[in-house]
């Protein structure tokens, strides 16, 4: 154990630091819980704007955003909807709770290093209690290795010295996941803030290490109002992805490597294999959310 977590509070705000010369305040109604992992701070926060925010984590009102892009796009943009999902991380179980939503997913393996973050979340986050309880759901603390279609990486960003670091890295990527994924297998990984200003953090580099593994590779952002940025995520396939937003000639061609699928089309599959309602996730969303401003793409 380490130690504990800093709350820091003034006249009812938290302040965390996001930078030597930023900070971003909560207006708070109360500190439900904190304390301190082998691998990280946890802090359960009651918070005026965003309801219950988990430290390092996310929060109650805008999580779905955040979570639905993370898994919803790869499962969709599958041509059969996967049938076993390996998350990398994903201590929460938000990321667990979307992928059993798809109805021909038949387990879900959560691999998380930190049991005393999984147990936390257990106890407090009640609104992932179904998903924690699932029958399809494998969860393994510490390491968990299986050949799977379809492999999420829910994980902290590559800071340096982390937990994580290494499996941003290209020889994971190369060496470790591209053995692992099945010929029609699809990853996908959260990239971090992917802003104006904060993209060069960790998103580009992200990309870029994964574009020199894998040829077919798309990155998608979305604002979460909690994280006060934009974030990304980054999606490969072994054979390629063949969008197309015209409604009238979507094809496919090369049927064994290629796929097409336009906005209708996604909003169909969505309609066809999700048990529940997506509360952020389009088809024509999606297209947007894969089309980086200028600076970010070319960077």
């Amino acid at each position: 154990m380490g130690e504990a977590v800093e709350i820091f509070l003034s006249n009812g705000w938290y302040e965390e630091v996001i930078d030597e010369d930023l900070k971003w305040s909560f207006a708070l109604n109360s500190v439900l819980h904190k304390g301190t992992s082998e691998f990280q701070d946890i802090a359960l926060l009651d918070t005026k704007r965003f309801g219950d925010r988990w430290k390092m984590q996310s929060a109650e009102i805008d999580e779905f955003i955040y979570h639905e892009c993370l898994i919803h796009p790869a499962l969709i943009c599958h041509p059969s909807d996967p049938k076993t999902i390996f998350i990398m991380g994903g201590g929460e179980g938000s990321t667990a709770r979307e992928a059993l939503k798809h109805k021909l997913v038949d387990k879900v393996v959560m691999c998380d290093i930190d049991q005393e973050v999984v147990d936390f979340c257990q106890r407090y986050l009640t609104v992932n209690k179904e998903a924690f309880l699932h029958k399809k759901l494998d969860l393994v603390i510490n390491d968990a290795k299986a050949e799977l279609e379809e492999r999420i990486g829910d994980l902290a960003d590559p800071v340096e010295g982390g937990p994580c670091y290494q499996l941003y890295t290209k020889s994971f990527y190369e060496k470790i996941l591209k053995p692992k994924l099945k010929p029609n297998g699809i990853f996908v990984t959260q990239a971090g803030p992917a802003g104006i200003f904060t993209h060069k953090e960790v998103f580009t580099s992200i990309h870029n290490t994964i574009k020199q593994v894998f040829k077919y590779v798309i990155a998608y952002t979305a604002h979460i109002p909690s994280f006060a940025d934009t974030w990304g995520w980054v999606m490969i396939r072994f054979f390629g992805f063949r969008f197309n937003n015209n409604k009238t000639t979507s094809f496919c061609r090369h049927r064994i490597n290629h796929f097409s699928v336009n906005a209708e089309e996604i909003d169909q599959r969505i309609k066809e294999r999700i048990d529940g309602e997506l509360f952020y996730l389009s088809g024509a969303l999606f297209f947007s959310s894969a089309t980086l401003n200028k600076t970010v793409a070319l960077s």
